[in-house]
């Protein structure tokens, strides 16, 4: 179920860390992927592939865009206000998505069993509506905060959790590495 405090449909989730190669502003050859909050349990989002996408000549990687499906399905904490990782990630390669193409991104909550979260996403090219290029089904695990400042390099911790802006110092470790 979708937490009570979830954002409402329509918001922008924005960044969780500047730095994200997923999302982050900062990542100037990241996928800078902007995910909004969906009805219920789902989020939609785009992805505009640029020229260091790349994987064939005017298309893009494929592991690109299991970043982007990853990338999706990890904005799905914010729907039931958890923090959680990417535990397996199964892929479906429907067509191929061209350089300059908005790959359309819509993901869900599928299921929940303890701290295992079952979602799935697609996504489409020529807007939400438009053929289906990629598919993918995953499986997050819940986990608290520890797990990132465990394990994470400890100058990139200690720089987020000094950003004043407390909002973004809490959404810095809401990831899906």
């Amino acid at each position: 179920m979708r937490h009570p405090e979830a954002p409402a449909p329509g918001t922008l989730l924005g960044s969780h860390y500047d730095h994200c190669f997923g999302c982050g502003p900062r990542q100037t050859h990241g996928l800078q992927l902007e995910a909004r909050a969906g009805e219920g349990v789902e989020v939609t989002a785009e992805f505009t592939v640029k020229p260091v996408h790349q994987g064939g000549p005017g298309l893009a990687h494929g592991g690109v865009l299991v970043t982007a499906m990853d990338e999706a399905l990890g904005s799905l904490n914010w729907m039931l206000h958890t923090a959680s990782v990417t535990r397996r990630l199964e892929t479906d390669f429907v067509r191929p998505v061209p350089v300059d193409t908005v790959l359309h991104i819509h993901a869900r909550v599928t299921g929940v069993h303890g701290r295992k979260i079952y979602c799935a996403a697609e996504g489409r090219l020529d807007g939400p509506g438009g053929p289906v290029a990629i598919r993918a089904q995953a499986l997050f695990v819940q986990v608290r905060l520890e797990h990132f400042t465990t394990h994470g390099r400890p100058e990139d911790i200690k720089a987020a959790m000094e950003n004043p802006d407390v909002l973004k110092r809490a959404r810095a470790f809401e990831v899906n590495p």
